[in-house]
Parts: structure tokens; C-alpha cells; sequence
């Protein structure tokens, strides 16, 4: 009987470090090539990364978009004309300078709203040079390793008992399934970034109509506001992947098999956390106080 059963032992051990193995083996690849494109993606400016989404965008915005904005400028500016003159109760009282001043400001503002596709993309350009030459500093090798975390892993499963070895291939799978999750994630944020920045410049000369406005004024700069967020929200996205390469890189080898794994699954859930509140953090830091 002590045959039998130390036969049974040794093949449900067999079965369970084969698994092991078998869910332990790539189970990072997927989240070190995403991390890994990371760079590429938020590097990408909007034209360079799907020219024909950018070009219907382009054409939507100045030939559906920008004639709404025509109308609204002029009712922004013919409304700031009247404020001028009802601000005064007698009409001597009225300087003609400040009626050369908002022919002076309605021609700034015609000449914004027909650049407005310049000035927009004028603000990823910059935020896009800024995020290349960060790219080139401080990312550094992002791929988790497990070969060198946990060196002579089947050796070491094999000298472990049935019970936590049947733990380890529960915490295996669990760990598998989580990946394909934060894999997932990180393809919506780089994805559905860019998706934003196409959707937000869409309707650019609508809110950039009131930028010179008085009362409407407010509505143009929180506009503005939201590009510089927006660009510069790819900066604090590769500042999170810099972060995160240190940190996988300094992972201890840890005896404790379990802990290893944890750990690297950790730093991975870390990093799509914070790639999650960098669209917060950046609308925060240009909002206006």
C-alpha cells in the first residue's frame, strides 16, 4: 500500500509541476510586449498613428465643424460689441480706440478659428517631442523574467510536497488570468488615448470660436487646457513605464516561489493603476485654480 500510494504521490506530483510549468511559461509575454509598445504608442503623434482616422477627423472638423464655428464667433464677438457700448451710459463717453480694439480682437480671432487644426496639432507636436526625447533617457528594459526571478524552477517544484504545490498551480492560473486582464487594460489606455485625442479634436474650432470672448472666453482656454492634458498625459505614461522597469528590474530571487510571482504580478497591477490615473492626474495639474 505504501507503494501504491507513494506511486500516486509521485504522479499527481508530475501532473501538478507539469501544470505549473505549463501556466508559468510565457505567462508574462503578452504584458512585456504591451509594456513594451507602450513608448511606441504614446510617442505616436495623432497623424502618424492612423493617417486615415486622422484625415476623416481632419475633414469632418473643417468642413462640418468649422462653419458652426463661423456662426458662433460671430455671435461671440457681436455680443462682446454690445457689451463695449452698454457699459457706457452716453455714447460721448465712448472712446473710438476701444472700437479698434475688438475689430483688432475679432481679427485675432477669425485668424485662430481658421488655424485652429494648425494650433491643435501644434500642441501634440510639442508634447510629442517632449515624450521622444524622454523615451530616449529614462525607459529601460520592462520585461519580467521569470527564468532569472526563480532559476531551477521545475528543480525546486519537485522537491515541494502535493499540498502546496496544488496551491501554487491554483495561484498559477489565477496569475494567468489576471494577465490577460492587465494585457487588456493597457491596450485600452494606449488605445482609447488616442481614440480621445481624435474625438476631442474633432470639434476644435467650436470651443477655440469663444477663446477671445469676454464671458465665453472661459470655455476656449478650459478647451486649450484639455490638449495640453491630453499631449502631456503621454509623458506621465512613460514616466509610470520608467518607474516600473526599475522596479522589475530589483525584484529579489526569493526562495518562496509564491512571493516571486506575487511580487512581479504586483508591479504589473501597479503600473496599469497608475497608467489609469494619469489622464486624472494630468486634467488636474492643467485645470485652472
Amino acid at each position: 500500500m505504501n507503494f501504491l500510494w507513494t506511486s500516486i504521490q509521485e504522479w499527481l506530483k508530475e501532473i501538478l509541476v507539469s501544470g505549473i510549468m505549463s501556466n508559468l511559461s510565457g505567462l508574462f509575454d503578452s504584458v512585456n510586449e504591451k509594456v513594451a509598445d507602450i513608448s511606441g504608442q504614446v510617442g505616436t503623434s495623432p497623424q502618424a498613428w492612423n493617417s486615415g482616422i486622422f484625415n476623416m477627423i481632419e475633414n469632418l472638423s473643417e468642413t462640418v465643424i468649422l462653419p458652426i464655428a463661423g456662426v458662433i464667433l460671430a455671435f461671440v464677438m457681436t455680443l462682446e460689441l454690445v457689451q463695449i457700448i452698454m457699459d457706457k451710459n452716453n455714447f460721448n463717453d465712448i472712446e473710438t480706440a476701444v472700437f479698434f480694439r475688438w475689430i483688432f480682437k475679432t481679427a485675432c480671432a477669425i485668424l485662430i478659428v481658421t488655424n485652429t487644426w494648425n494650433i491643435v496639432m501644434g500642441v501634440f507636436d510639442v508634447a510629442q517631442q517632449v515624450v521622444g526625447q524622454a523615451s530616449g533617457v529614462i525607459i529601460g528594459d520592462t520585461s519580467i523574467d521569470l527564468a532569472s526571478v526563480l532559476p531551477d524552477l521545475e528543480a525546486r517544484l519537485t522537491e515541494m510536497d502535493i499540498g502546496p504545490l496544488f496551491g501554487l498551480w491554483f495561484q498559477s492560473l489565477f496569475v494567468g488570468i489576471t494577465m490577460w486582464a492587465l494585457t487588456i487594460c493597457i491596450f485600452l489606455i494606449c488605445y482609447g488615448r488616442m481614440i480621445e485625442i481624435y474625438l476631442v479634436t474633432s470639434i476644435a474650432p467650436i470651443p477655440m470660436a469663444t477663446m477671445l470672448g469676454k464671458e465665453w472666453g472661459g470655455m476656449g482656454q478650459n478647451y486649450l487646457r484639455s490638449l495640453f492634458a491630453l499631449g502631456f498625459q503621454a509623458f506621465l505614461i512613460i514616466v509610470c513605464v520608467a518607474i516600473y522597469a526599475v522596479l522589475v528590474q530589483n525584484i529579489a530571487v526569493d526562495t518562496d516561489i509564491s512571493a516571486a510571482i506575487w511580487t512581479c504580478m504586483g508591479y504589473t497591477v501597479l503600473l496599469c493603476f497608475t497608467l489609469f490615473k494619469t489622464g486624472s492626474l494630468a486634467k488636474s495639474l492643467f485645470a485652472a485654480h
